[in-house]
C-alpha cells in the first residue's frame, strides 16, 4: 500500500479539518468544495484524484461526509 498523498485530519472542535498534502497544510476544509481548491491550489490534478481512494487520501476521523466535531 502506498502512502496517502493527502491527509485530511480529524474535525477540529470548532469545525472543519486540516487537511495537509505531503506533509504540508493546505489550509482547514469545511467541506468537499474547499478540499478540492485545496488540492487545485496545490497543483494536484483534481480531475485524476479519487477523493474516495484510502492510497491517495487518508481520511482520519471521519470520511467525506463528516466535517464537524461531535461532542462527546
Amino acid at each position: 500500500m502506498n502512502t496517502p498523498i493527502v491527509v485530511v485530519h480529524p474535525p477540529a472542535p470548532e469545525g472543519g479539518r486540516r487537511v495537509t498534502a505531503h506533509g504540508e497544510t493546505l489550509g482547514t476544509a469545511y467541506g468537499l468544495t474547499d478540499l478540492i481548491e485545496f488540492l487545485r491550489r496545490a497543483g494536484l490534478d483534481i480531475a485524476t484524484i479519487d477523493l474516495y481512494d484510502d492510497e491517495v487520501i487518508d481520511w482520519q476521523g471521519g470520511n467525506h461526509e463528516v466535517w464537524a466535531h461531535e461532542a462527546e
